[in-house]
């Protein structure tokens, strides 16, 4: 029988017991949780960071603020529908958004690795600025490192934003009740299919483009309608199934959501049947979901898709007694599944 070399194999969601950090360590399931808890909350402290939001809520000066920073490290730097440049400048500006807050400035760290075209670099930039203006927030600082070729893959971006938190808005898991009406914003899965289609020059039958978009102005529709939301999650790394999976364990709330509810685009699903994979768990980054008390959710979602990055809108759930910190999904035959949080990720470097 034939030999098989498998020590160049790598796999995005190992085992739970690394000696090493893996690539199940940057996905935002299992390992990344494991990973915070274990190394850097503790070494850092702090009851801000224990919250574990998209964004920390602080006060500095008798005002509220939103702080929050990422990295990006997406491949390829250039996709349908954006690039990592845009990428990094409507990611920080809705980590800000999914604390109530409207995004003011933000800083922005290039790191490049030598021998990069500077019409590449040029490209990224521009289109940062661009997204920066479209969302009414100001790059104010930066940095630039070079690291030597191939150490890098061409451009990373960190950036960091802050921005005010309107007074009697609150956003945090630990406000979810019973009852409360989950909604998510549209179509899901977009950018982590628009990502594989070009790094793996797959072709599903018409071009999927990323959804990636700033949520601030939707935001402050639903903020327009009552302050008292409970709680708003990007669905990034990880998906909508992994953003429940949090909110679900942070609040000790059960959930249910209705499969049959869930926007899946005919393209997205077709895509994930082909390949093997669980909408629920694709990536976002235009999308939102949120937990209304009942008596706001009907007005809220209105106000949702009357926006045009919330025009697709949908119930597709609540948060129940039953079960606390477990999500629960009723399919279309009548079952019932578990929604587990995944342990690594279906695709890495998408964001």
């Amino acid at each position: 029988m034939p030999t098989v070399d498998i020590s160049g194999w790598t796999c995005p969601a190992p085992l739970r017991d690394q000696p090493r950090v893996v690539m199940g360590h940057g996905g935002g399931g299992a390992l990344s949780a494991e990973l915070v808890q274990q190394i850097f909350a503790p070494a850092f402290g702090g009851e801000i960071l224990a919250q574990l939001g998209d964004s920390a809520a602080v006060s500095l000066g008798g005002v509220r603020l939103a702080f929050s920073t990422d990295s990006y490290v997406v491949r390829p730097l250039f996709f349908p529908g954006g690039c990592i440049g845009d990428l990094a400048v409507n990611g920080t500006v809705n980590d800000l958004a999914m604390s109530g807050a409207r995004a003011a400035y933000l800083s922005c760290g290039f790191i490049l690795e030598e021998g990069v075209e500077m019409p590449v670099v040029a490209g990224v930039a521009d289109a940062m600025g661009a997204a920066a203006r479209a969302a009414g927030v100001e790059v104010a600082t930066g940095d630039t490192k070079v690291v030597e070729a191939g150490h890098g893959d061409g451009v990373y971006l960190n950036t960091a934003g802050i921005g005010l938190i309107p007074a009697g808005v609150d956003l945090r898991p630990q406000r979810v009740t019973p009852g409360d009406v989950v909604i998510v914003s549209g179509d899901i899965g977009l950018h982590g299919v628009a990502i594989m289609s070009v790094r793996e020059g797959l072709e599903f039958g018409v071009e999927i483009e990323s959804d990636c978009a700033a949520l601030g102005g939707l935001v402050e529709s639903m903020l327009a309608v009552t302050r008292d939301l409970h709680v708003l999650r990007d669905p990034t790394r990880g998906g909508l199934a992994a953003a429940l999976c949090e909110i679900a364990t942070a609040s000790c709330t059960g959930i249910v959501i209705q499969e049959r509810a869930v926007p899946v685009p005919p393209a997205v699903a077709n895509a994930c049947a082909i390949l093997g994979l669980d909408p629920m768990y694709v990536a976002n980054e235009g999308k939102l979901v949120a937990f209304v008390p009942r008596e706001h959710a009907d007005a809220v979602l209105d106000a949702m898709r009357a926006h045009p990055l919330g025009a697709g809108a949908a119930i597709i759930g609540e948060a129940v007694a039953t079960h606390p910190g477990m999500v629960v999904a009723s399919t279309p035959l009548g079952g019932t599944r578990v929604v587990d949080l995944p342990l690594g990720e279906q695709l890495p470097r998408i964001c």
